[in-house]
């Protein structure tokens, strides 16, 4: 299947403070039919800091893809999407909810902030892959995302 960012490798910004979770995103990723980079940042002052190209950081490629968890440490998951859409630079950038919550208010929180969609890990680490290859195929493969 075609990606839909043509022939190069999609990036991919997965912003994940649990080594397992992190882990297990990235072999379902690796495992997926879509050529990828994924690029792991574990709070949310990284990823932010990732996203606007400082420090460390100078020369990230742009995500086509943002992975977002809710817990984060330094600036949580919320604030960090409520920064990413409110920038006119990042807005566009497609960001989808990854956590471990099911709880609507945090689901409402997340749409009301503009995410691109939410989705609760599966516990079964079968459904967690199953789940991150779906997300994967419909996001880089089926979507239309905006040019860099």
């Amino acid at each position: 299947m075609k990606s839909s960012v043509g022939e190069r490798p999609a990036e991919i910004l997965l912003v994940e403070d649990s080594p397992s979770d992190a882990c297990f995103t990235q072999e379902a990723l690796r495992r997926g039919r879509v050529k990828n980079n994924v690029h792991l940042v574990e709070d949310g002052v990284e990823a932010l800091a990732y996203l606007r190209r400082k420090g460390q950081h100078a020369n990230a490629p742009r995500p086509d893809l943002i992975l977002l968890d809710i817990s984060l440490p330094k600036k949580d998951g919320p604030h960090v999407l409520a920064e990413i859409k409110s920038d006119p630079d990042l807005r566009a950038i497609p960001v989808v909810v990854l956590t471990n919550s099911d709880e609507e208010r945090d689901i409402v929180q997340a749409y009301s902030l503009k995410a691109n969609c939410f989705i609760t890990k599966p516990v079964r680490i079968e459904d967690f892959i199953e789940a991150i290859e779906a997300m994967e195929d419909f996001w880089l493969s089926i979507v239309k995302l905006p040019p860099h």
